[in-house]
């Protein structure tokens, strides 16, 4: 537990994670995902505790743009087709060690900066690949509560 102590900042990816992986698109022709209700209120609760919050993604679409907009995500890359680069930057950007990040992803493109982090974490869900290379698989499925799991753990045994 001594580990969450040291978290200052939560990262994440966001399909397969803050959502549940499926996609479908608008009657506007736009990109539409379901983000999970629940998740976004543990973020909100990290947020007024101090935590800094990061969301790292290959996708670019406005819903994810906006949902990061409404929860007050400090730190978004988008588009992103290298996450190490993209890890390397929040720590710029951070000022944050990798110690001090939690990371949360569910696919084969997290695994570099899941090898680096704080506390390295996936969705029950997850691909087999990134559940056996992480140290916390959570119960719960990605966007159907997996990110509160961590919040809530966060809140509870973390410093800030």
């Amino acid at each position: 537990m001594e580990k969450w102590k040291k978290i200052k900042c939560l990262a994440l990816d966001v399909d397969g994670v803050l959502t549940d992986g499926h996609i479908f698109q608008g009657l506007n022709g736009q990109w539409c995902r379901n983000f999970y209700i629940r998740d976004g209120m543990g973020l909100v609760l990290l947020k007024e505790r101090g935590y800094k919050l990061a969301l790292i993604t290959s996708s670019l679409s406005d819903d994810i743009r906006d949902r990061a907009k409404k929860l007050k995500i400090d730190h978004v890359f988008d588009n992103v087709s290298n996450k190490a680069e993209a890890f390397k930057k929040l720590l710029q950007d951070s000022g944050l060690q990798p110690d001090e990040i939690a990371y949360m992803g569910d696919d084969i493109i997290d695994l570099p900066v899941l090898e680096q982090v704080g506390i390295s974490l996936a969705p029950a869900d997850a691909h087999i690949k990134v559940k056996n290379a992480v140290e916390i698989v959570t119960a719960a499925s990605g966007g159907r509560g997996a990110v509160r799991e961590v919040c809530d753990t966060l809140l509870e045994q973390g410093a800030l």
